[in-house]
């Protein structure tokens, strides 16, 4: 790759929309991706950042026999009520964006592109450190499907997750470059595949 100024791209989309798809690919072309959810993750462990947080405002119902979070106890907590979601949000955002932005910076040092994969990403205004965003789109209904599927969950759970979130047809008019993922995978793959070399000057 040619020497060039550093760059940071946004990947995001709704729950179940293919964010993972994408970003494994990316990483099977060789790029760093920051995964928010696997950083939170860390940061929610036993000893991590968030984890005394977390157990502070809830109590030990969200904890598994072994002390650490139970990850279903601790969901079924957050979306219960939206004003508590949006107090233990708030908590965890601060820590969250500062943990990001410091990785980001590490791996800029050493690398030209780097991604970052975060859900919320215009939902926490994370767009404002980011050179450009794509956007894992999908068609609303297939959306939806998926999440049931993959989650187990009932239509009503399904819509109650999908609604924390802006809606995919908001986030499109705020993305600079779209990835329709309703297809197949070789037309999504094919799709990053230009995004690649339009972006990172990378040839297919």
């Amino acid at each position: 790759m040619p020497k060039t100024m550093t760059k940071t791209i946004g990947i995001t989309g709704g729950i179940a929309s293919g964010k993972s798809t994408v970003t494994n690919y990316l990483r099977q072309k060789g790029f760093q991706v920051i995964d928010a959810d696997a950083v939170v993750h860390e940061l929610q462990a036993k000893g991590g950042k968030l984890y005394d947080i977390l157990v502070d405002f809830y109590g030990n119902k969200i904890l598994a026999p072994d002390g650490q979070l139970d990850r279903q106890a601790l969901s079924e907590q957050f979306f219960s009520d939206d004003t508590v979601r949006a107090q233990v949000s708030a908590l965890q955002n601060t820590i969250i964006r500062q943990e990001l932005l410091a990785r980001r910076d590490a791996l800029l040092q050493k690398h030209e592109v780097v991604f970052m994969d975060i859900p919320l990403l215009f939902e926490l205004d994370y767009q404002s450190q980011l050179d450009q965003v794509w956007l894992v789109y999908l068609d609303p209904a297939q959306q939806l499907n998926r999440l049931m599927k993959r989650n187990n969950y009932s239509e009503e759970q399904a819509r109650k997750r999908i609604a924390t979130q802006l809606s995919l047809d908001e986030k499109r008019h705020l993305a600079d470059r779209i990835i329709d993922n309703s297809g197949d995978l070789s037309m999504t793959y094919e799709l990053v595949d230009d995004l690649l070399e339009e972006v990172c000057h990378v040839e297919k």
